[in-house]
């Protein structure tokens, strides 16, 4: 079975989180979401509530085919500065596994981080100097280079949600779920 992992923390955004997933586990994939504090419960941007299913301490050693950031602030800020997680980034780099991030996350943490050197991405409009090493392609609500997703924010979610199903298990697969959800 496909197994993703969701990193979140404080101030994740709320729509670009539960999109990613919701669309993923409509899709059939395994979502292990993962808190980057010491509790599982985070709050989003926006107030909503979230009870991660554990914390990434407990996912440092497990592979996943994907790792995908959701954005906001200060979430963005949280998921760089988790150790666990940049490591587990690392790894998953190396193995040429799909990463993934949306709004200010490319930059914040991809960029921060070298995930993003010599690649195209996007980000969050302002976030655009944080894609340190990258070619900044502004107009493109979602950018794929090699192993690398990247999105713009809250509005083109579920595109980017649709586009790293599509990435992991096929074009019909993602149809089949962008039908059900009228897209």
């Amino acid at each position: 079975m496909t197994k993703v992992l969701v990193p979140v923390a404080n101030g994740s955004e709320d729509i670009e989180t539960i999109t990613i997933i919701d669309v993923l586990r409509r899709g059939g994939i395994r979502v292990t979401v993962a808190s980057v504090h010491d509790d599982v419960k985070v709050t989003l941007s926006n107030g909503c509530g979230l009870v991660a299913d554990c914390l990434i301490s407990e996912q440092s050693e497990h592979m996943f085919d994907a790792i995908a950031l959701p954005g906001g602030m200060p979430g963005a800020e949280h998921l760089r500065d988790s150790q666990i997680l940049i490591d587990m980034l690392e790894k998953h780099d190396i193995q040429d596994a799909l990463l993934a991030a949306i709004c200010a996350s490319p930059a914040v943490v991809f960029g921060t981080h070298g995930f993003v050197v010599d690649k195209q991405a996007t980000c969050y409009p302002g976030f655009e100097t944080g894609l340190i090493g990258a070619e900044c392609i502004a107009d493109e609500p979602v950018v794929m280079d090699g192993n690398v997703l990247t999105a713009k924010g809250p509005a083109v979610s579920m595109v980017f949600a649709l586009t790293l199903l599509a990435n992991l298990k096929g074009y019909e697969v993602a149809q089949k779920v962008a039908d059900g959800l009228l897209c």
